[in-house]
């Protein structure tokens, strides 16, 4: 960065130099850091107390004082909360609260200051599609608080309010898009380094704390043995969805990130970690969006994709036909001819015969915590899986709820395809094609929940950023009479710069 750049703050609205907070916010998050470490190696328990407390106080103050840290920040708790938890786990032993990984959740809510000083406005600025989905959200609140209990209420809130709020704030920093593009660019070329590298790791290693954490958790049934070579790959985070939802969006967006010496690293070890996931829900996500990244941007830029395309897969390709993992990745594959009789497919089917007349039948919904349940023995929280977003809104909010969260999702597709900045910026291509991708998967996945939640709506609330910024430019550039070669800058490489 410029030591001359001026960032806004809309929180606080003050004008700021990221130069003269940087320093001090990286401070912040090392002390975070080694605070834990500390407190791992003298008494591991503590830090199931600790870590969320503190992950909290740190996005508090990046959020107030240095926001483009904050969204880094945010995003590399959602994926190592997870893998921290598992680690815990092998010092002190299972925690069948699985209170630690409630810190994404916490250091996500702090937007919750965006959305209360920006809401009263939104509909003005463009910001529709969000209020009509925490509309929805506020609904089903209500209901569940009427018909569920606290706790598992409060659990559910969090999965569907945290995503909404994530990408509200990150439209009205619309004034800072470019650097917001530039660290969230950056930050998932390296979840795609580091998440992958570790993905393969797993998968050939089987490490002890993964292995506790399949069985401890149950997932031995959806995500493979607890052997080496015999896991489904989720990486640092806490199931196979959430990674494959994470390395989707950061394949696609290496198609637009600056070449770099570390492009080729990531996207070898991403895809080969994306295909030992054996998500086939993500896979077809992953192809949908190079396919609407294509057809947005010029025939320049696609011929430069096509180039990436060839090099990566002259070093992935290689990789994959390695055994073990050219059986694993062949099986999967072939399973796509013979759906009628995959056993995943027969489920959702049978899913969705079961329960769809049912869910379209509730008027009401059953409101947040209807998936969730408290065991009286345990005091565990169990969750009950619903392998479809369409059937989980109409479960949980019924038609009075689910009718402005989807119109608030419909409407948000709609207008983001009007968008013509596609065509010379590539990233609002990417992060218009990782947001619908991820919509056409609530068929069969509550891809609008969580991690995959921040996933769809943060995207989404970046590509309504940088057209409300690119607006600006040109009400700004027609007011002063600047020449049109001065207008916009170059933003047609894959770099995203001139």
């Amino acid at each position: 960065m410029s030591s001359t750049q001026i960032l806004y703050n809309p929180i606080v609205k003050e004008k700021y130099s990221p130069d003269q907070r940087s320093l001090q916010g990286w401070i912040v998050i090392i002390a975070f850091v080694l605070l834990n470490l500390a407190c791992y190696f003298a008494s591991a328990s503590t830090v199931r107390l600790i870590f969320p407390v503190t992950s909290f106080i740190v996005a508090i103050f990046l959020y107030l004082r240095h926001p483009v840290l904050y969204l880094g920040f945010t995003w590399w708790m959602w994926f190592v909360s997870a893998f921290i938890a598992r680690l815990v786990d092998l010092r002190a032993g299972w925690d069948i609260t699985r209170q630690m990984l409630i810190a994404p959740y916490l250091v996500t809510f702090v937007t919750i200051g965006t959305t209360f000083r920006y809401l009263p406005s939104a509909s003005r600025q463009g910001g529709l599609p969000f209020v009509l989905a925490l509309v929805g959200v506020f609904y089903g609140l209500l209901v569940g608080l009427i018909y569920n209990t606290p706790v598992p209420v409060v659990r559910s809130l969090l999965d569907w309010l945290s995503p909404i709020l994530f990408g509200f704030h990150l439209f009205m920093c619309w004034r800072d898009y470019p650097t917001y593009r530039e660290n969230l660019q950056r930050t998932f070329l390296w979840c795609a380094l580091i998440t992958g590298a570790y993905g393969v790791f797993q998968f050939v290693v089987a490490p002890e704390w993964d292995r506790v954490w399949l069985i401890e958790s149950k997932m031995n049934t959806s995500s493979g043995e607890p052997v080496p070579f015999g896991m489904r790959v989720w990486s640092t985070m806490h199931s196979v969805g959430p990674f494959g939802a994470v390395m989707q969006a950061a394949l696609l967006l290496l198609f637009t990130a600056r070449q770099g010496p570390l492009n080729f690293p990531a996207s070898a070890v991403g895809y080969l970690s994306f295909l030992l996931t054996q998500a086939r829900t993500n896979w077809g996500g992953w192809l949908l969006g190079v396919v609407m990244i294509f057809g947005s941007v010029k025939a320049q830029i696609q011929m430069r994709l096509i180039t990436i395309i060839l090099a990566i897969a002259l070093c992935v390709v290689p990789l994959a036909t390695i055994e073990p993992i050219s059986d694993v990745v062949a099986t999967r594959l072939e399973s796509f001819s013979n759906l009628e009789e995959d056993g995943s497919f027969k489920d959702r089917s049978g899913s969705y015969d079961r329960n769809l007349s049912v869910a379209l039948s509730n008027v009401f919904g059953n409101g947040f915590g209807n998936t969730w349940k408290v065991d009286e023995k345990t005091g565990q929280i169990v969750v009950f899986v619903i392998d479809s977003g369409i059937l989980d809104i109409f479960f949980t909010l019924g038609w009075v709820g689910g009718l402005p969260y989807l119109g608030g999702l419909i409407l948000m597709i709609f207008t983001v395809c009007k968008y013509n900045e596609a065509r010379f910026d590539t990233f609002v291509s990417a992060a218009r094609a990782i947001g619908i991708s991820a919509c056409s998967q609530l068929v069969i996945g509550s891809g609008m929940l969580s991690i995959a939640g921040m996933i769809l709506w943060g995207f989404f609330g970046m590509t309504m950023a940088a057209h409300k910024y690119y607006q600006h430019q040109e009400m700004s550039a027609a007011q002063y009479q600047i020449p049109p070669q001065y207008q916009r800058p170059d933003l047609s490489a894959p770099s995203g710069k001139a």
